[in-house]
């Protein structure tokens, strides 16, 4: 999207002039609107090079609707691009500006506190504080943390009732927990304090991540208990030890804690998804995702925001965190987690092994939230929405053709045009052309009478053509692009129309229209994909054409030699595949193939003058 559709040529000016005053120095700079309020904040290198860039050229949707809205800048020439990292940080969450991506307050990341007192209890804590309690965590939300103490005080016969310890035992009636056997019952004065104070440190391990070393101790109990002949206390030591193993989902939620790797995902599609994989000795123990609407800038300016504030406010962190994109600032997100950790944290982007098929399944689980939180249709009209605003085109691009030609060498040459509707193919319109003005392999030539015909046909009053696209796709870059723009100008009808580039992969990298004007789309997955499907969906289809065509002029020339029916026509096209091959073959050969006098005829037919064996 050009800046000028969207701002004040003046005012645009002026932000110019400003930028290209700035120095080329590491720093923050604060976009604000109208009313003097920051709506983006962000972090450069070299301050002048990236304030400038807002402020030339086109952008992604996200950021020209940003730019937009820009009145006037600040910006906080810094020492280091560490410092700039920080600042920006702390900026972000001071301003809270409209155009950040900002992780939801609401999702917060409790601790277990276990207070100090003859007979500790647990309960939920937000945050850890300096008063003589032991804090464990964090965990997923105060619901997990709720189940966690309710779990591992019914493995242990721990308390979790509102009796206060000593004052209250033999007040009253033990409670249903006690007599559904999920409290030992405290209350009743018959066990020592002693007991309690045991039980508690095994809730402490299991909270710690040590529940191996913990079964291993009560084993070693039980054994000595069966050894010394004290049959029940084995039996408890038992059921302990069985009600502790029985943790083993919970404890998995419990590890997260305590995770040596966390693989990063990030997706975009209908909206944004943030996941982080949590994976203990490297299995996986717990995933956190959050959802939001596309955020502004690419995936490498976005990781560290995100990263910083989520490890921030969840106040646990892993030996490795694992990139899916390599990040020029990784040096300074490991040395920022590091600090905050008070330990090395590794901030890696893997290339080989296991750690990339770990970040790879944190992708794929940011791909299935966004699938289950949005519908198809959804999906769809965001993505058609983002390709619009793109190209800056008009309307909704919802019926989409594309045409490419086709040219196996022996046949002349085709074009093909396929139909998308509402991002699907929609076969039905499909269209097949035999180029007829070019004798030449010329594929510019070819483009343009394809497209020439393809519109002639909407202006006569063709029903099979009547429907216009909302935008013309090319098979190819400007030149080609250039070609469908002069047939529609010689039959008077226009639509929007830009070329598909590939890359060395033979994927679509980006589109161009006919002045050169290039709009990447590597930027937005779906949109790359759906633009790489058209693509390979045009290309098939040609390639389909022209070897029909192909088949069956081999059938005709076969057909035109006497003796050789359908069923030997084809078993020689199955057998030699071409006709050059045919032509070619030795009489012994074709004798493989079909019967001795289908041989001759096809032989002699082909070898006239020469000496017969």
């Amino acid at each position: 999207m050009y800046l000028g559709e969207t701002m004040n040529e003046a005012l645009l000016q002026k932000l110019r002039e400003k930028a290209n005053r700035l120095p080329l120095l590491p720093g923050v700079y604060l976009m604000l609107d109208k009313s003097g309020e920051v709506i983006y904040v962000g972090k450069a290198k070299k301050l002048k090079n990236r304030v400038t860039s807002y402020f030339h050229g086109e952008h992604l949707p996200k950021v020209a609707a940003m730019v937009s809205n820009v009145e006037d800048f600040n910006v906080i020439v810094v020492n280091s691009e560490f410092e700039a990292l920080v600042l920006e940080n702390s900026l972000i969450k001071r301003h809270k500006p409209k155009y950040n991506i900002l992780l939801k307050d609401d999702k917060g990341y409790p601790f277990l506190r276990l207070s100090n007192e003859a007979y500790p209890r647990f309960s939920i804590a937000a945050k850890t504080a300096e008063d003589g309690a032991q804090y464990f965590g964090p965990f997923g939300g105060r619901q997990v943390s709720k189940d966690i103490i309710e779990t591992i005080c019914k493995a242990l016969g721990l308390p979790t009732c509102s009796k206060k310890f000593p004052q209250d035992v033999g007040k009253s009636r033990p409670c249903l927990h006690y007599h559904l056997k999920n409290c030992a019952g405290w209350c009743l004065g018959e066990l020592p304090e002693s007991e309690y104070q045991a039980r508690m440190e095994q809730a402490k391990l299991i909270l710690s991540g040590k529940t191996r070393e913990l079964t291993e101790d009560l084993k070693a109990h039980m054994e000595q208990a069966a050894e010394d002949l004290q049959f029940e206390r084995a039996a408890e030591f038992r059921d302990r030890l069985k009600a502790i193993e029985s943790l083993s989902n919970r404890q998995r939620v419990i590890a997260t804690a305590f995770a040596d790797t966390d693989a990063v995902g990030f997706v975009r599609g209908a909206k944004s998804c943030f996941t982080v994989l949590h994976f203990v000795g490297g299995d996986l123990a717990d995933k956190d995702y959050e959802l939001m609407e596309e955020p502004v800038g690419t995936d490498e300016e976005v990781l560290p925001g995100l990263l910083m504030q989520y490890y921030v406010r969840r106040g646990t962190f892993p030996k490795t965190v694992l990139l899916p994109a390599a990040l020029e600032e990784a040096e300074e997100l490991s040395r920022f987690l590091s600090e905050q950790a008070g330990r090395r944290v590794y901030v890696e982007f893997p290339q080989r092994g296991e750690r990339v098929r770990q970040v790879e399944r944190a992708q794929l689980n940011a791909r299935e939230e966004i699938l289950r939180a949005t519908s198809a249709q959804q999906r769809t009209n965001k993505t058609l929405e983002w390709l619009q605003k793109a190209l800056a085109l008009e309307h909704l691009p919802r019926r989409i053709e594309a045409f490419d030609v086709s040219n196996l060498g022996d046949t002349g040459i085709v074009a093909a045009m396929t139909v998308f509707k509402d991002g699907r193919p929609y076969k039905k319109d499909y269209r097949k052309f035999r180029i007829r003005d070019s004798e030449t392999q010329d594929d510019y030539a070819s483009m343009e009478e394809a497209v020439y015909r393809r519109f002639l046909h909407a202006k006569e009053g063709d029903e099979k053509f009547s429907e216009l696209p909302d935008l013309l796709l090319i098979d190819g870059g400007e030149t080609h692009v250039r070609a469908a723009r002069m047939a529609q100008e010689r039959v008077g009808l226009f639509v929007p129309t830009f070329g598909m580039v590939k890359d060395d992969r033979h994927r679509t990298r980006e589109l161009v229209s006919a002045d050169g004007q290039e709009r990447g789309i590597s930027g937005n997955q779906a949109v790359f994909a759906l633009i790489g499907t058209i693509q390979e969906e045009t290309h098939r289809f040609a390639i389909t054409y022209q070897r029909s065509l192909r088949s069956e002029r081999m059938q005709s020339q076969l057909d035109e030699i006497p003796g050789v029916g359908p069923k030997s026509r084809n078993k020689l096209l199955d057998t030699f595949k071409n006709m050059d091959t045919i032509k070619e073959a030795a009489f012994e050969e074709l004798c493989k193939a079909v019967p001795k006098n289908t041989a001759r005829a096809v032989y002699d037919h082909y070898h006239p003058k020469e000496e017969q064996p």
